[in-house]
């Protein structure tokens, strides 16, 4: 069995890797926002589109936004408000890439925790730990593909079909059992109420009197 200190070390690396993916995706979003800004400045200043500056701040930022351009013309809606939508996406991309990165480490920590704790029933815990684990990023899995939908990603898509493939299981059925409400399915909440039960019922059972959550 690990002594307590190599314990204690790990469990703060696992700690300082969730810190550091946390503040590196918020950089990231930081300087796409600062970039996607600059070039509506530039737009609204009428800057010369063939300088240095315009062109590699659209170059930059064209990945991101065409796209978002491209759905909102689909949608007849003014593609001048593409930008602002952008940004959100951006904000709601990085919150998914932080959340899915500590539902892993989180993960991570709860098996080392209970593999080296000592405690009777470790066996249980572990495979608390995983189920509450996975139960997280299928939560995630089903919100990325609403995303998706809402920005008309296809089938085409290997990442769509892969969200599609994995949570269709649950989705399916749900959509089956339950009827739209007008225009809107509503079959995605009652699947985050499922998992959210289920996740409950794990940490209320498999994890109890074990830490859940460990940063």
């Amino acid at each position: 069995m690990p002594q307590p200190d190599t314990t204690t070390t790990t469990m703060s690396v696992i700690a300082s890797l969730d810190s550091f993916i946390t503040w590196g995706v918020t950089a990231v979003i930081v300087a796409a926002i600062v970039l996607i800004v600059l070039r509506s400045l530039f737009n609204y200043l009428d800057v010369n589109p063939f300088k240095w500056s315009a062109r590699t701040v659209r170059r930059v930022t064209d990945p991101v936004i065409m796209p978002v351009r491209r759905v909102l013309v689909a949608f007849r809606i003014e593609p001048k408000a593409a930008p602002f939508i952008a940004v959100i996406l951006i904000i709601v991309a990085g919150y998914l890439v932080v959340q899915v990165a500590g539902s892993i480490l989180n993960t991570v920590a709860g098996i080392i925790f209970a593999l080296t704790s000592g405690r009777v029933g470790t066996p249980v815990a572990i495979i608390g730990y995983v189920i509450f684990g996975f139960l997280g990023l299928y939560t995630l899995a089903i919100f990325i593909r609403i995303i998706f939908s809402l920005l008309s990603v296809t089938y085409a898509n290997p990442l769509m079909r892969f969200l599609i493939r994995i949570t269709e299981p649950l989705m399916g059925p749900l959509r089956r059992i339950i009827p739209p409400v007008g225009m809107f399915d509503i079959s995605p909440i009652v699947a985050f109420l499922v998992l959210w039960l289920c996740q409950a019922a794990v940490a209320g059972t498999l994890l109890r009197d074990w830490p859940v959550r460990f940063f």
